[in-house]
């Protein structure tokens, strides 16, 4: 069996050229290949293409390539974790393209197919399908994506044998798996590489056909950055807070696979114990998610879509990221939980681009609110200023049309029944009246019990 070259991250560098198109695997910091990409940094090309979720943190990762100017154009789903991104987008300095992160992946895995693309639900209606082909299809309407692929793909897995087989740990598949397949030229950063046949042929993930280089070297806590330790990654948890996390809580059953956002939803997390019986998805690739741990860090534990450590449940299951989105898109995820900005009377969600900032932070809040078959939108009923957030029409760019079902706010609980918003409970402490009086939006009253 062919020996895969074994190089060190320098000589993997020297393999780059200015101009490159560029995959690189990661979600945050985790299964992110960042010595071969410090050690790019210390070269002089420059021109890159760089296709990634986010483009690293602040000086780490592809944020070290992005402070040197090397990168031309970023093709990602979320710019917003690295500050420095965001500016470097607002000034100019670097062309980007925002994707949803379903939609990012599945092009990356139908570039690695051999595909020209493909059509999704998700974004349809928002501004990221503006100047899109779109096409009905059973009824709803599709948006066109072409395939992407690239000069090079730069990933991350955590054992290798010298046939360079892959085998990825937790929630490291992420992105890696599909970067493997749609790249003329694929280096994998490793934590070890073992003789061949020393991985279990049923433990590959990514067959040894797909790969060209081999970088054994040792993962410290400093390439983790802000998943490092779960001290870095504390929940801000007032009493309101929690009150709309636990009414939310109340909306699941036993047996639900359930997705929860960033923010308010991700208090949730700690409120189900076993006797729930719900399933918790996140989407970088993990079902089964468990609470935070007592401590550790992303060396010990899986992490969530919010990048902080999680535990495993009984039964967990690991995954990559485009197997995550499919379950989402194809109708496995049966409630999503999610903040809002702005909910409207045509069940629209306004959620991932807050006023007066830069789009240029989607994840997978598209791919959530179009595929789960119950979207959930925990929110204050006001803005800090006191305006209505629940409004006749949004006003801020859409991320889902017509997908919203229950909206829990501080005041009230709505709901949709037939396409028309319903107060259905007040919360306690509140009267008809102020919900009138703070509601910009027109809705009917079938109050419960």
């Amino acid at each position: 069996m062919n020996q895969i070259p074994q190089i060190t991250p320098a000589q993997a560098a020297g393999l780059v050229s200015s101009g490159d198109t560029m995959l690189v695997g990661g979600f945050g910091m985790t299964g992110n290949p960042t010595q071969i990409l410090h050690a790019l940094a210390e070269t002089d090309v420059c021109k890159l293409t760089y296709i990634a979720n986010n483009v690293g943190e602040v000086g780490l990762g592809g944020g070290r390539l992005l402070r040197n100017g090397q990168i031309k154009k970023a093709i990602g789903s979320f710019f917003t974790s690295n500050p420095e991104a965001v500016a470097a987008a607002q000034t100019g300095a670097i062309e980007f393209e925002l994707m949803p992160q379903g939609t990012l992946v599945e092009a990356i895995r139908a570039g690695g197919a051999g595909l020209g693309g493909f059509f999704t639900p998700t974004a349809a209606g928002t501004v990221l399908a503006e100047g899109r082909e779109t096409k009905c299809i059973d009824g709803r309407e599709h948006v066109f994506q072409s395939a992407l692929r690239a000069n090079v793909a730069l990933i991350r897995a955590w054992s290798a044998d010298t046939a360079g087989n892959l085998a990825y740990r937790m929630t490291e598949q992420n992105f890696n798996r599909a970067m493997a397949t749609a790249a003329d030229l694929v280096i994998a950063e490793v934590e070890e590489c073992v003789p061949a046949g020393e991985l279990p042929p049923e433990s590959v993930h990514t067959p040894g056909c797909y790969v060209d280089y081999l970088v054994p070297v040792r993962t410290s806590a400093a390439d983790l950055g802000s998943s490092a330790s779960i001290a870095d990654s504390g929940k801000k948890a007032d009493d309101e807070r929690m009150r709309l996390a636990r009414r939310a809580l109340e909306e699941l059953k036993p047996g639900d696979i359930v997705n929860l956002g960033v923010g308010i939803p991700t208090l949730v997390a700690d409120l189900i114990t076993p006797e729930h019986g719900i399933i918790l998805h996140t989407e970088n690739g993990m079902l089964g998610v468990g609470p935070a741990p007592v401590s550790g860090g992303a060396m010990d534990y899986p992490i969530n879509a919010s990048k902080i450590p999680v535990t495993a449940l009984a039964g967990s299951s690991y995954f990559d990221s485009a197997d995550s989105f499919a379950m989402i898109r194809g109708g496995h995820v049966d409630a999503a939980i999610m903040g809002g900005l702005q909910v409207d009377e045509r069940a629209n969600l306004a959620n991932w681009a807050a006023p007066g900032r830069p789009l240029l932070g989607v994840g997978g809040a598209m791919d959530l609110a179009t595929g789960a078959k119950r979207l959930i939108v925990t929110m204050t009923h006001a803005s800090r200023d006191g305006q209505s957030k629940i409004l006749p029409a949004c006003t801020l760019p859409l991320t889902a049309t017509g997908a919203v079902d229950v909206v829990i706010t501080d005041l009230a609980v709505f709901r949709f029944f037939e396409g028309r918003l319903t107060l259905t409970e007040l919360m306690e402490g509140t009267s008809l009246e102020e919900v009138r009086a703070k509601t910009a939006a027109a809705f009917e009253i079938a109050l419960e019990g």
